[in-house]
């Protein structure tokens, strides 16, 4: 692996990181306890809350981003490969064992067009995608730490 994307790749760490602190924060701020369908017909009315559903579900979507587009492609790298389509990384990390599976990752990228899309019209809908997407914060940031741990394995 060159310089440039040793440092490229410890920028991403680092970045991904501080996403999962701050997702981490916004994680706890929604789910106190089940977030169920009636608080998300009161996003309507709770500026409060609806500030905290729309912090989680930006930092959900940015780190989950940040690991498929940016640290799993500098990984394949560093595993001495060449960067893939997105499914055949996400394969390759399975394989390897640092992602448990794709189809939960799948599932997980998924809730992202739940969460903001859908939910202007299904409070339902929403109620569902946002617990399922606390519900995977704990898979990502494994995934994250997997990734982690391989490559201190490989130094």
């Amino acid at each position: 692996m060159n310089e440039t994307n040793k440092l490229r790749l410890s920028f991403t760490i680092n970045v991904a990181q501080k996403e999962l602190k701050h997702l981490e924060y916004s994680n706890a701020q929604v789910f106190p306890d089940l977030f169920t369908v009636e608080k998300a017909v009161l996003l309507d009315s709770d500026e409060v809350l609806a500030e905290k559903v729309e912090a989680f579900t930006s930092r959900f979507c940015r780190y989950q981003d940040t690991l498929g587009e940016k640290l799993i492609p500098l990984w394949v790298s560093a595993l001495g490969e060449k960067p893939k389509a997105y499914i055949d990384n996400l394969n390759l990390a399975e394989k390897l064992g640092v992602l448990p599976s794709v189809e939960q990752w799948m599932i997980a990228r998924e809730l992202r067009n739940q969460m903001v899309h859908e939910y202007i019209e299904d409070p339902l809908i929403l109620s569902a995608a946002l617990q399922k997407a606390h519900e995977s914060v704990a898979f990502l940031r494994e995934t994250m730490l997997a990734i982690m741990a391989d490559l201190e394995g490989r130094v």
